[in-house]
């Protein structure tokens, strides 16, 4: 794994974002990874260690996160911006085609990017986000989005990401693993979140009401695979079963999982690899 940075562009000028590489840089094969709202690109360590013999795989800090840098005016927290971002990334790649894995906002971002003309998206999986955003899972996320506690120590900071996170039944150790990269020390000898609570400021800037996604879902050509955790309050069973209607998408649900899987385990990270593997041979 190696670190990077490259720079965005954003009303409030040059910010830079950061991103983890695994894998051979000279690979034309590219893998981005994109996380959810609060989290980071770390998330996808397992992942990428399980694909990065195939792939270049690319697991950006989207600004404001992890370790990239925090935006001037807050209200450039907003999918414009984050698709700029992507754009420079994958041109920075100077690979043709991309494949991309996004969970939650960035299943949202691989929707977009993928519904555009010409998109360079070839294969995408989306991770427990549709095409509809419900309002009650948005008030949920509400609750904590934007909020910047100070814990005592690690243990403390592990115990808030746990109650907040219905990933399913992880062991101590990775929900440890999957919380360190999110958290950073202060001068006082305490721990707080690696992002930007100003991302909360964007998230509240308009109502909260039902979002519908559908013209764009529909507007994707490439192959999708669709993931859920079956008590999932954001991808809704029944939002599922219609997504997957769509032809040359397929759907796979874990058992036990709220919002969102996080590909911990080795038959979550075998779905992702056997789906995106088979443009591979």
């Amino acid at each position: 794994m190696k670190h990077h940075f490259y720079a965005g562009l954003s009303t409030g000028g040059f910010h830079r974002v950061h991103y983890t590489e695994w894998g051979d840089a000279a690979n034309p094969r590219v893998l981005i990874c994109a996380h959810g709202l609060t989290r980071c690109g770390r998330d996808f360590d397992t992942l990428a260690a399980a694909l990065s013999t195939h792939y270049r795989v690319i697991c950006p800090d989207v600004a404001g996160r992890g370790e990239s840098d925090w935006l001037v005016h807050k209200t450039d927290y907003n999918y414009p911006q984050y698709l700029n971002d992507m754009s420079a990334l994958i041109a920075r790649t100077g690979a043709a085609e991309v494949h991309w894995v996004g969970t939650s906002m960035g299943g949202i971002m691989g929707m977009l990017l993928a519904a555009q003309p010409n998109s360079p998206l070839t294969r995408l999986v989306v991770n427990d986000v549709g095409t509809l955003l419900p309002k009650s899972a948005l008030e949920r996320i509400n609750q904590y989005v934007g909020k910047s506690p100070a814990f005592a120590d690690i243990d403390a900071a592990v115990k808030a990401v746990r109650a907040v996170s219905p990933f399913g039944p992880l062991s101590d150790d990775e929900w440890r693993t999957l919380t360190l990269p999110l958290i950073k020390p202060t001068d006082d000898g305490k721990w707080i979140f690696r992002y930007d609570p100003g991302i909360g400021d964007a998230f509240r800037a308009a109502p909260i009401v039902d979002i519908d996604l559908s013209p764009f879902w529909n507007a994707i050509k490439c192959p999708v695979l669709l993931t859920r955790g079956a008590e999932s309050d954001l991808l809704l069973k029944s939002t599922f079963d219609q997504m997957c209607s769509k032809p040359d998408v397929r759907g796979i649900e874990f058992a036990q999982v709220g919002h969102a899987p996080m590909f911990q385990t080795s038959d979550q990270v075998k779905v992702v690899s056997d789906f995106l593997l088979q443009s591979l041979r």
